[in-house]
């Protein structure tokens, strides 16, 4: 698919996915004959998975390094079990980086809500207060 499909499936900005091109996170599989970029299914996949980073706060280095894991991971052909392990282990501190951020996000969202409640409030009773 070319990147205009891919940008409205990825909900990622044209500029955003030659961004991570030019950065080497997400490389387009082909292109056509007309040099245009074409990316696969996979491609799709990893431009999720970065997009899911960022809110989170990772970086681009960050995002290759878990994008390397996971694709050697998939390839996993060759790998002898040390590696095998070291790879699931660098996984899993992206794991528990990403549940620490959720939690994180949990709070500020929890303070959002209640400070918007309290809002809420005050204009409800100043609104009662102004009629009477």
């Amino acid at each position: 698919m070319q990147i205009g499909e891919v940008a409205a499936r990825t909900e990622l900005s044209l500029r955003t996915i030659r961004h991570y091109e030019e950065t080497g996170l997400v490389i387009p599989s082909a292109r056509s004959q007309g040099g245009f970029r074409l990316y696969t299914e996979t491609d799709v996949a990893r431009l999720m998975v970065v997009r899911r980073m960022k809110p989170l706060g990772f970086t681009l280095e960050q995002m290759r390094d878990l994008l390397d894991a996971t694709d050697r991971l998939d390839a996993d052909g060759d790998l002898d079990p040390v590696e095998h392990e070291a790879l699931l282990a660098r996984v899993r501190v992206y794991e528990q980086a990403a549940t620490e951020q959720v939690d994180k996000l949990r709070i500020q969202l929890a303070r959002a809500e209640d400070f918007a409640a309290t809002l809420g409030t005050r204009l409800e009773r100043t609104d009662r207060a102004a009629r009477a």
